[in-house]
């Protein structure tokens, strides 16, 4: 890469992340007609406030959402309400005001921007229309669909390995070998522990090809080499742009992408079952809830 053509945060701090939230939520009809996905709660917040308590907790600065035409719920969501409050103390709810106090606090230090993508035609396209805002800076990229439940957070694994390396970083899970089809796929040469170079994705392969256990979470570092690549990327018969087959070529192309096998639990949400257990999970871990619910649970026959 040329001097020019440099990211501005090299083997740096990642300021900045991409979180895609234009998806048409199709596994969730007919509920996702009413509702974003991004949404759907966890316990007692939605999908997407674990994924920017994520992201601010990796000393992200600046989130990027890629939005549908129209899309408003998520600005919402994150604006202060004046009306809101005034209600609150007019009734005397001091312990709401408390925990919208502490809501509000949560966002403070990030800004908020949003690009829209008119029409869904691929992952990779999503992440396209952020291009021009990334200031030729290396990214974070997190989609809505995957929530890791871990001490060091999942994004900053991810550029503790950008750091040292400078290149793109793809966030990988082991899963046993009979759920591997489902996925993309990586085979993969061993550096370290946690740590691999990706040598080839497959995007759900035949049980009998499976390059490994390692399946493709939805969480990257991108470099301004992978926009380039997005750039040029022919769409798919379906009229798709898929990162995946564009890292392929960037694989194809003697490019270094490395993999991150994360520590944490992941937590899916990419359907009703996934987003249920993921439910589920963080409830029965939750100190105000877990005794009752599991008590409660036995009563369920």
């Amino acid at each position: 890469m040329s001097d020019e053509k440099k990211p501005a945060n090299a083997g740096g701090e990642i300021k900045k992340i991409i979180i895609p939230v234009a998806g048409l939520g199709t596994r969730f009809l007919p509920l996702s007609r009413a509702i974003s996905k991004d949404f759907f709660p966890l316990v007692d917040k939605p999908v997407i406030q674990y994924i920017i308590e994520e992201a601010k907790k990796s000393g992200i600065k600046e989130i990027v959402f890629v939005t549908s035409p129209g899309q408003k719920t998520i600005f919402n969501y994150f604006k202060k309400s004046p009306e809101l409050e005034a209600t609150l103390v007019k009734r005397k709810k001091d312990k709401i005001l408390k925990e919208m106090k502490e809501f509000e606090e949560i966002f403070e230090g990030i800004s908020f921007s949003h690009v829209v993508q008119k029409k869904p035609l691929g992952d990779g396209h999503a992440i396209l229309q952020a291009a021009k805002v990334i200031n030729n800076e290396a990214v974070a990229v997190s989609f809505g669909d995957d929530v890791v439940d871990a001490d060091e957070p999942a994004i900053l694994q991810l550029i503790n390995i950008f750091k040292t390396c400078n290149a793109p970083v793809v966030a990988l899970k082991q899963l046993p070998a009979e759920k591997v089809p489902a996925y993309g796929v990586v085979a993969v040469e061993k550096i370290a522990n946690h740590l691999y170079k990706i040598k080839k994705i497959v995007e759900k392969p035949d049980p009998s090809q499976i390059p490994s256990n390692l399946v493709i979470v939805g969480k990257y570092v991108l470099t301004l080499e992978v926009f380039d690549y997005l750039k040029k990327a022919k769409p798919s018969a379906k009229g798709e742009i898929i990162l995946a087959e564009v890292f392929d070529k960037m694989l194809s192309d003697g490019k270094v992408i490395y993999g991150c096998e994360l520590k944490g639990e992941w937590l899916e949400c990419g359907d009703k079952l996934k987003w249920l257990k993921s439910f589920f999970y963080l409830a029965l871990n939750d100190p105000r809830f877990k005794e009752e619910l599991k008590q409660y649970l036995k009563t369920i026959k």
